[in-house]
Order: C-alpha cells, then sequence, then structure tokens
C-alpha cells in the first residue's frame, strides 16, 4: 500500500460573529484504505429515547445493543468518572457490532488534576482496560480543562510524548491561549508529530436565537465559547457539535459541516461526529440529518440498522 501527503488548506471565514479557519497541515496516510464515517452521542443511556429512539418499553439493559445498530460510535463520557470493570468492558464489546467504535473520555482523575503525570500507574491501568475493547476501541479522547493553559505546555508534551502509539489519540483544549499564536501553532505541530487529532468543538448553534434562549440552552451544556478550528493533524478527524433543539437553527451549520466532512472524507480520512444537544432527545435525529448531508455529497454506506428516527422536535421556549 502506498503512502502520501495530503495538504488541508487554508480557509477563513466568519459566520455571526464567530470564526472559522482550517490550518495548513501535512500528514501521511494509507492511500489504499477505505474512507468511515462514524456517527454517535455522548451517551448510549438515555431514558426519555425509550419510545422513540428505542422502542417502548424498553429495558435499560438493552439501550446499548439498539443504540449501536443505529448510531456506530459513542463518547465513553461515563469513564470520564469512574474506571469500567474489565467485565464491564468484556460486555460492552460483546453486546455490540464489530464496526462499532467506542471512544472514550480519558478518567478525570488522570486529565483534571494538578499536573498531568505521563508515568502514573493510573494511565497505564486505564489504557489496558480500554484495550479490553479490541476493535471495538476508538480514539480515546483527552480533555484538558480550562485551567489548562499554555504555560503548561511542556507538562502536555511529555505527555503525549509517552501515550502508546497503538491507541489512536485526541485532544481538546479549553483555555482561550491555545486559540492564539504562537501557541496554537505549536500544539498543532504537537499533535501532527504523534499523529494525534485535535478535538473539534463547534458550540456556535447554542448561540443562535433569543438571548433567553442562549442563555438556557448554554446553562444546560455549559461549553466554552471558544473559534472553532476546523483543522486535520492526522489521518482521523473528531469533531464535537452542540446542536440546538429546534433542527432548523442547526441547518446553516449542517451545510458548512457536511462540506468539509465530505471533503476529508474523499481524502480518506477517519471521521468521528458526536452531536450533542443541550436537550438529549434530539441528539440521534441530528446524527441522522447530519449523516443524510453527508451522504449527499459522498457515497456512504448506508446505516442499515443503525437509522435513527426523527423525533418529533418539542416546543422548549
Amino acid at each position: 500500500m502506498g503512502v502520501f501527503l495530503v495538504q488541508v488548506e487554508y480557509l477563513f471565514e466568519k459566520e455571526k460573529g464567530t470564526s472559522s479557519v482550517i490550518l495548513v497541515g501535512w500528514f501521511e496516510y494509507i492511500r489504499d484504505r477505505d474512507a468511515m464515517l462514524y456517527i454517535g452521542c455522548p451517551l448510549w443511556s438515555y431514558k426519555e429515547w425509550v419510545g422513540d429512539f428505542f422502542p417502548a418499553r424498553t429495558r435499560a439493559a438493552d439501550f446499548l445493543r439498539l443504540y449501536s445498530r443505529q448510531l456506530s460510535t459513542v463518547e465513553g463520557n461515563t469513564v470520564f468518572y469512574a474506571l469500567p470493570s474489565a467485565a464491564v468492558i468484556e460486555r460492552w464489546r460483546q453486546e455490540t457490532p464489530d464496526d462499532f467504535r467506542f471512544c472514550p473520555k480519558v478518567l478525570r482523575d488522570i486529565s483534571h488534576v494538578a499536573r498531568l503525570d505521563a508515568g502514573s500507574p493510573l494511565v497505564r491501568l486505564f489504557v489496558e482496560r480500554m484495550r479490553g475493547l479490541g476493535e471495538r476501541l476508538g480514539p480515546i479522547f483527552l480533555q484538558l480543562p480550562p485551567s489548562f493553559a499554555p504555560e503548561r505546555f511542556e507538562e502536555l508534551r511529555v505527555f503525549l510524548q509517552h501515550w502508546p502509539a497503538d491507541v489512536r489519540l485526541a485532544v481538546e483544549v479549553r483555555h482561550p491561549g491555545f486559540f492564539e499564536e504562537p501557541y496554537e501553532s505549536e500544539l498543532q505541530a504537537l499533535l501532527q508529530q504523534h499523529r494525534m487529532a485535535r478535538v473539534l468543538m463547534d458550540t456556535r448553534p447554542i448561540r443562535v436565537g433569543s438571548a433567553s434562549e442562549q442563555q438556557t440552552l448554554q446553562a444546560r451544556e455549559r461549553k466554552p465559547d471558544l473559534p472553532l478550528r476546523m483543522v486535520a493533524t492526522t489521518d482521523f478527524v473528531f469533531v464535537r457539535y452542540i446542536g440546538h433543539p429546534r433542527m432548523e437553527e442547526n441547518l446553516p451549520f449542517f451545510e458548512q459541516w457536511a462540506q468539509q466532512l465530505a471533503h476529508w472524507y474523499e481524502q480518506k480520512l477517519t471521521l468521528y461526529v458526536f452531536c450533542h444537544c443541550p436537550f438529549e432527545v434530539h441528539s440521534p435525529s441530528l446524527c441522522a440529518e447530519l449523516y443524510h448531508r453527508v451522504g449527499e455529497l459522498v457515497p456512504l454506506p448506508p446505516l442499515s440498522t443503525r437509522q435513527a428516527p426523527k423525533i418529533e422536535q418539542q416546543r422548549l421556549f
């Protein structure tokens, strides 16, 4: 199989007062591999999906099995709070199809402590436990707290240098300093060096509408107001889209994302896309709509039994 380089083009635009940029980056990937678009929600266990996304009277014990046949990936947000036992990891593996992917969030006892410690026994235990998912393990993502500033860049560099190369990692920075030069370029170069992705978080949809709507949505979701960076630093992309509960408010953003995701898909990047919503009942329908729009631009495989049903949009405001 051949290996070649791809350049990510410069683009810059402003929408509703926010910036969106695709930075230049060079990286290698395998010419002959198939592109993949994995799409899912931040969780699989949500009781209000019963009767819509899940059939009526679905038991909680069946949530993961049914979820994994309608969507193709999930953020492992529960892992952030507590390390599952090896038996639980094995059960997750057995309940999901071969082509399903878990993308666990690094334990907060690793990421949200006084210092990132690459040599911590807990890091080794966490990685080994996640390896129990086998081929169903997608990229793990390291979410750094807003207090993690560029002044701690060396700490991050050492941590990433010691991260096992066979376990893919995406990094989410939340301090505004990482969105300014020279720190942004230094971060991009570090991620490219280690074939890691930058988590692309889009919070624009919860910052539209009336002031009262925005206040309600932002109070429920509590995501930082940071610039969107549409940037590929390696052979996979990791997107966290924070959607509006009214579908029509998402459509302009979906149009932009569909174009960009289709472009990356044609370059044979692997795409992991997660749709959140402050009212989580709407997250599956956001996934289905975005997947459909990308599929209008590039030939995507059908979600098969993963086809998420439409959820009636409720009046929230």
